[in-house]
């Protein structure tokens, strides 16, 4: 990936990260619920901090958040693709055609 994030954007972006690596997201999966139940769990728990960050945000914070949406939009057609790929290893069989039967 080439491009970079301004510098002036770390902040929230550190904050974010380390915020959506903490949280135990895979403990509501377990409970049954969706990815987008959970991201309205994460943003509800975290709605003051999330105004805060809000109250400075100007058109390069949105344009760092859309390329983030890109990236991650990316990333996730990646994982649809080798989620597809396993299964169809999975369904393939192999025949050996040099055993005959007799």
């Amino acid at each position: 990936m080439k491009k970079t994030i301004n510098k002036k954007n770390e902040p929230w972006l550190k904050w974010l990260t380390r915020e959506l690596n903490s949280y135990e997201a895979f403990q509501d999966f377990e409970l049954g619920k969706n990815p987008r139940d959970v991201a309205e769990d994460f943003i509800a728990s975290n709605s003051i901090a999330i105004s805060e960050v809000f109250e400075n945000f100007d058109e390069e914070d949105k344009d760092t958040l859309d390329q983030f949406l890109k990236l991650t939009e990316c990333e996730m057609h990646v994982f649809r693709i080798l989620e597809k790929q396993i299964e169809l290893k999975n369904k393939v069989r192999f025949v050996d055609f040099k055993k005959r039967k007799k």
